[in-house]
């Protein structure tokens, strides 16, 4: 699996080399609240995290990248296939922002990567997004890049001592093809 770019990003495979950021991107406040990263974060939760989409991409159950600056190669957040199902020909989708690449449209950029490579490279007929219904900007970016809200699921368990109400996006294979 090779790189995807669009302009000033870029999507490469997670490997052992982004453990440490993927360690420190876990620990950001909004992630803790809005993802499945555990709360607190464990010590040496990136290098588990790298080795399970690894794992995952070997097993065809995930897909993670770091989304990564192309001028200085730093890395601006996570984003992937965080469940994939190639039998039900579904997937759930996944983005991190670091706080500081934060409303620079580098999430959108990355989940309009991240669609168009799914449907092209994976015979999958549809990919969800679940938001938090407390995180807005979340929402923007599934709008932005054309998932449609199909609901909310109430009292979601998120984790441990943790449940929300879920907006549901999906997209499918015909709406991708049509855009």
């Amino acid at each position: 699996m090779t790189s995807l770019a669009d302009g000033d990003i870029r999507l490469e495979p997670l490997t052992a080399e982004h453990a440490e950021t993927m360690d420190a991107v876990a620990r950001d406040q909004d992630v803790a609240r809005f993802t499945r990263v555990p709360d607190p974060v464990p010590e040496g939760f990136g290098e588990r995290w790298v080795e399970r989409y690894t794992r995952g991409r070997d097993e065809g159950t995930s897909a993670g990248f770091a989304i990564v600056d192309s001028e200085s190669g730093g890395v601006l957040g996570f984003i992937g296939l965080v469940k994939l199902d190639l039998e039900t020909q579904e997937a759930e989708a996944g983005y991190i922002v670091a706080s500081q690449a934060r409303g620079r449209g580098i999430a959108t950029r990355a989940l309009r990567l991240l669609t168009a490579w799914a449907f092209e490279e994976l015979p999958l007929e549809r990919i969800e997004l679940f938001i938090d219904v407390e995180n807005p900007a979340s929402e923007v970016v599934a709008k932005r890049c054309g998932y449609t809200r199909e609901g909310v699921l109430r009292g979601t368990y998120l984790k441990p001592g943790l449940r929300s109400d879920t907006i549901v996006y999906s997209m499918l294979r015909r709406e991708h093809a049509g855009t």
